[in-house]
């Protein structure tokens, strides 16, 4: 078990991501926040390219494209299954701060069975 949002947390992430199919154009240097987190809040970036987490660090990316802001509460609940990203963008409960291209170019990812199937894997391995 890892520990959500943490460096560990993360890898694993990467590394679910490795071997699953390409998406061209699907690419985005993003900075995560997470406010609401016990213990302070997350801040993590993440570089896609062409579908695949290439990097996915904790801290501040200053190169990133776009900043996307989350409560605690919603990242669980999009990591559960329970709350689609997209529908949470469209809803207002995801802030986005920067050029919305890039993560426009990555958005339908989530939805991809093999992307699900990674993700229900990292949920199986994450203590909250």
């Amino acid at each position: 078990m890892v520990t959500h949002l943490s460096q560990e947390w993360l890898d694993l992430q990467r590394e679910l991501s490795v071997g699953l199919p390409p998406v061209d154009g699907a690419s985005a240097r993003i900075q995560h926040v997470v406010t609401g987190v016990p213990g302070g809040d997350v801040k993590y970036s993440t570089v896609i390219v062409d579908g695949v987490i290439a990097a996915n660090e904790v801290g501040v990316d200053r190169d990133a494209e776009v900043t996307v802001t989350t409560t605690y509460d919603d990242a669980v609940a999009i990591l559960r299954g329970e709350l689609d990203p997209n529908a949470a963008f469209m809803q207002g409960r995801v802030k986005v701060v920067g050029d919305m291209g890039p993560l426009l170019s990555v958005m339908p990812l989530v939805r991809r069975p093999e992307r699900v199937a990674a993700r229900e894997a990292l949920a199986e391995r994450t203590e909250l």
